[in-house]
């Protein structure tokens, strides 16, 4: 038999049967029951639900494939958990004359321990509809899981054409569940209160994981990274929560949204400057943040004394290489000074400091500490 029901019938409960039965999937409604569903799940991954999916397989047929669900019962009664070993076909009857109607597709499970019905099994069952200008869909009987309404036009047969499989009469009516402590992925019951605080689900329609606090699911982040997108929410959630507003970032304060402003990065270095030939370094300081660096390096003559003549005018002098990370993307012009007198300094993309000018008449002595700052995009 295709649809097997663990500890159901009076007798022939197999190990195959209560393998595949045994599927330990309940999202509690209170202490003593679940909610009825479907096991989630595709062989793909790509899909949230694909057991006990039903899809049209002749004019006024359809197939119902494998799944497994659970069937919730009253309190007393318990969970039935169902599975549907093989695709299993469904014959419609022909349509009203002159009115149209909605059949409800259904899991059913008989118990004659509990309703007297003398039968003890699952079955997949048609609950036929009443034609109506305006159908509505029938009731689903006790202990009963809907599966889908099915649309039947009046006069629809084999003849003419069959149900409009393919054109909107087929309604996906299932719904989910899983083990307790898991997180629900949503499919038709975003808005069935949980049962606990600290219940999750996964909204697909929202894209967003929520909590139920008690009283209601709260949202957490939309998508990946927290940032809710452009129109989505109005109200934050909780302190902290970002979005997207009008091309800017916007941070939840706990009362309004405000433009987020990050936190400044700054690096520092004090270390990583090469002597040059004549020269001892003697202090390196640097400070950069979005691009933009400070630097200030200090050396001191530990070779001859170079002199400048009345025009200021010396051969350049390097002095001091700074180190990759700190060096200007063009030439750059600096200051430089050691308190007898001063002058000018460029730095090359190599990083190499160049003294070029110094005070007219002065010196470059030994035992004086030259200092050369400069600031410029990296």
């Amino acid at each position: 038999m295709a649809l097997r029901s663990g500890w159901l019938p009076p007798t022939g409960q197999t190990r195959v049967t209560t393998r595949l039965t045994a599927h330990g999937a309940t999202t509690p409604v209170n202490p003593m029951a679940s909610r009825s569903g479907i096991l989630p799940g595709t062989a793909d991954g790509k899909y949230r639900v694909g057991g006990l999916w039903l899809s049209g397989s002749g004019p006024m047929s359809a197939t119902v494939y494998a799944g497994r669900a659970v069937v919730q019962g009253p309190n007393a009664q318990g969970a039935y958990p169902v599975t549907l070993d093989a695709d299993t076909v469904l014959t419609f009857g022909d349509g009203d004359p002159i009115n149209p109607r909605v059949d409800l597709v259904v899991l059913r499970v008989y118990d004659d321990e509990f309703d007297n019905l003398t039968r003890s099994e699952a079955a997949l069952e048609i609950i036929k509809g009443e034609p109506k200008a305006q159908p509505t869909v029938p009731n689903a009987p006790p202990l009963s899981l809907p599966l889908f309404s099915i649309r039947v036009e009046k006069s629809a047969s084999a003849g003419t054409g069959g149900i409009a499989w393919a054109g909107g009469a087929v309604t996906d009516l299932r719904t989910t569940l899983v083990g307790v402590g898991g997180i629900l992925p949503v499919y038709n019951n975003a808005g069935v209160p949980g049962s606990y605080p600290g219940q999750y689900q996964d909204n697909d329609n929202a894209h967003c994981l929520q909590r139920w606090d008690g009283n209601g699911w709260v949202s957490y982040p939309k998508e990946i990274g927290g940032i809710a997108p452009a129109g989505t929410v109005s109200t934050g959630g909780y302190t902290g929560q970002f979005r997207e507003h009008n091309g800017t970032l916007q941070r939840w304060n706990g009362n309004s949204w405000a433009s987020y402003q990050p936190p400044v990065e700054v690096e520092t270095a004090t270390s990583g400057v090469t002597p040059l030939t004549g020269w001892t370094v003697v202090a390196f300081s640097a400070r950069r943040t979005r691009g933009l660096a400070t630097v200030l390096v200090t050396v001191t003559r530990n070779g001859a004394t170079v002199n400048v003549d009345s025009a200021g005018n010396i051969a350049d002098e390097p002095l001091c290489t700074l180190p990759a990370g700190w060096r200007p993307a063009i030439d750059f012009e600096a200051s430089a000074c050691d308190g007898f007198g001063d002058g000018g300094a460029y730095i090359s993309p190599s990083g190499q400091v160049n003294l070029r000018t110094w005070s007219s008449n002065g010196a470059l002595v030994a035992g004086r500490n030259i200092r050369v700052s400069a600031t410029y995009v990296l």
